[in-house]
């Protein structure tokens, strides 16, 4: 089962033809871990690990109107590859693939996300101050939770009206969206339970 669900994952990606965004990859690489240690998978996790290792994230003073800061960064890859250590005990064929992945050279992200964290109480919401964005440009936004917790995102632009929303029952969500014009937008991300979480927002 572990095999075949490692497979499916590096099948997957190939799916966009310059690779996906680093904004994107940080999605994917949350997506893969959690349902790596859903199933017990530790090449899962791995390949999680392996995937946020390639991101550039750069934290940013940004943070919600009347919000608070949470403490932390994103999950890493090497809180990642802990925790398929962490699965792999006795198989020694894993570990050594772990180990290959803690001590490869990092690949890097040239221009990666930037990232703030925010810290929301169980039915809490944070909205944040306008930012602009290039018109024509494909925009995203990004939002993780480390607790299993779940995390709601909408997009809305300056007049209001409603651009883009995840709310699927996941600790993670992700908006993607090309402005017309160049423009300011404003998100929202609502914590609707079962319990507050620091979180990380991510834009690209």
């Amino acid at each position: 089962m572990r095999l075949m669900l490692a497979v499916t994952m590096s099948l997957a990606l190939p799916a966009w033809a310059e690779g996906p965004s680093p904004v994107k990859l940080a999605e994917l690489s949350a997506r893969a871990y959690a349902a790596g240690m859903a199933v017990g998978d530790p090449l899962l996790v791995l390949s999680a690990a392996k995937l946020r290792k390639e991101l550039g994230l750069a934290p940013v003073e940004r943070a919600a109107v009347d919000g608070v800061a949470g403490q932390g960064a994103p999950l890493s890859w090497q809180e990642m590859l802990a925790s398929a250590e962490a699965l792999a005990v006795g198989d020694e064929v894993v570990l050594s693939l772990i180990d290959d992945a803690r001590v490869e050279m990092d690949k890097g992200v040239a221009s990666g996300p930037v990232y703030n964290i925010g810290s929301l109480g169980n039915g809490k919401g944070d909205t944040y101050p306008p930012i602009e964005f290039r018109g024509g440009e494909y925009a995203e936004v990004y939002v993780e939770a480390k607790a299993a917790t779940n995390l709601n995102l909408a997009i809305y632009d300056d007049k209001g009206r409603l651009v883009c929303s995840d709310t699927d029952i996941s600790h993670i969500a992700y908006c993607g969206w090309t402005p017309a014009s160049a423009g300011t937008f404003t998100f929202k991300v609502d914590n609707k339970g079962p319990m507050g979480a620091d979180y990380a927002l991510m834009t690209n």
